[in-house]
């Protein structure tokens, strides 16, 4: 099933996927499918008022049409059903017959109660592929527990590496853990539907926060396993291992220098004008710099104290990995940003826009959709007279409150 309004040429035109999404996570990947030409249908619950998202603030488009809705969900479809119904279940079905595959993020323990697993929809559609994001997974001793981002974050570890040593832990200034894992669903999502194409078989597939945030703690955790380091916050937002790569104080802010090549090391001496610390036994190497860390540190804080971090970067960029410490509205009013046509805009149907940060991902032969995210139930009718309901009974599901 195509989305007829999509471009043939979009890499993954032709494929239908069932989001029973809502919030951040889910959402936050089957925005990438979304962008790049699947169709997206957000199924979204009746009779709460469907994606809670819609209603988070503070700043809004309109009613039940909030930012960060918008952020997640643009280039999707959108049918409102109560899937706790009888009638809203056959409904589900239904779709579910012309579906590739269904993406829930909801908690543990509910995916089998709702019907939404491969087991309850093979017999419909033994190709379609099943993916579930939850907290903590669908089976074990937490499958009933509800979680969040910056719960999965405290508990894996994610903050014992986050802030000033001296400071309590703290958490990232975003959702990593939630972006990530939508990623992470649809790539396993994804694997499945190219899997059953080829064999014809679907299956589940599983992924949670909790797990993407624990495969995160990455060569740090492997330190720990096989090597029995447990390992701290640095001063600086310091890389543990490598020196120079972290914050350095400039006359009016700072830089973030990262030397991450022994080459890097050497040509920063020379511009600093000090080629002779890339020969000096106490800094030539990683290994002898990360002992003198502080050292080090006090050295070039002192060098890069002499100017404005604008004349270090125009001294520095494109010779090693330097970078600014922006905030937000500088990060997105970087010429660079429009250089690379970073920012887009979104198109309701009414003509009205939406103003967002374009997908990463781009295609030498076809542009990717800019339309804003759906309202609510926008395509229930639509997508109801594609699977043959009748007029008829369309308006009895809606009289019901069984479709909105």
């Amino acid at each position: 099933m195509a989305d007829p309004s999509l471009p043939a040429t979009l890499p993954l035109a032709g494929m239908r996927i069932l989001a029973v999404e809502q919030y951040g996570a889910g959402p936050a990947g089957t925005v990438y499918l979304a962008d790049l030409g699947a169709e997206v249908i957000k199924v979204e619950n009746l009779p709460e008022g469907g994606d809670v998202g819609r209603n988070v603030g503070p700043h809004f488009f309109g009613p039940q049409d909030s930012q960060f809705y918008q952020t997640f969900n643009r280039n999707k479809r959108s049918i409102a059903l109560d899937l706790k119904s009888a009638a809203g279940l056959v409904v589900f079905r239904d779709l579910a017959r012309t579906a590739d595959g269904v993406l829930d993020n909801l908690r543990g323990d509910l995916p089998e109660k709702l019907g939404l697993t491969y087991a309850a929809l093979r017999e419909l559609n033994p190709r379609i592929v099943c993916a579930h994001l939850s907290a903590y997974g669908r089976q074990g001793s937490r499958a009933s527990w509800p979680g969040y981002d910056y719960l999965m974050q405290a508990e894996a570890g994610h903050m014992s590496l986050t802030g000033d040593p001296q400071g309590p832990p703290e958490r990232y200034g975003l959702s990593i853990v939630d972006l990530m894992t939508g990623l992470v669903a649809c790539f396993g999502l994804l694997a499945g539907i190219t899997s059953a194409r080829a064999t014809g078989l679907g299956r589940d597939v599983d992924t949670s926060l909790f797990e993407l945030a624990l495969f995160n703690l990455n060569y740090p955790g492997t330190w720990f396993l096989n090597a029995g380091v447990v390992q701290s916050r640095e001063k600086r937002s310091a890389h543990p291992s490598l020196v120079p790569s972290q914050l350095y104080r400039t006359k009016d802010g700072w830089l973030f220098v990262m030397c991450n090549k022994e080459k890097f090391w050497a040509l920063l001496a020379a511009e600093l004008g000090h080629p002779e610390w890339a020969t000096d036994e106490r800094y030539a190497t990683f290994a002898a710099r990360l002992k003198r860390r502080d050292e080090v540190t006090a050295l070039l804080d002192a060098e890069f104290s002499r100017a404005p971090t604008a004349a270090w970067l125009e001294k520095l960029s494109g010779k090693l990995p330097v970078a600014p410490v922006n905030d937000i509205a500088e990060a997105l009013q970087n010429p660079f940003v429009a250089e690379r046509h970073g920012i887009a805009d979104f198109a309701y149907p009414d003509g009205r826009k939406a103003r967002l940060i374009a997908n990463p991902i781009r295609y030498s032969d076809v542009e990717l959709p800019r339309r804003a995210a759906p309202a609510l139930g926008a395509d229930t009718d639509a997508l109801l007279d594609e699977l043959g309901y009748s007029a008829e009974h369309i308006a009895s599901l809606r009289a019901q409150r069984t479709v909105g």
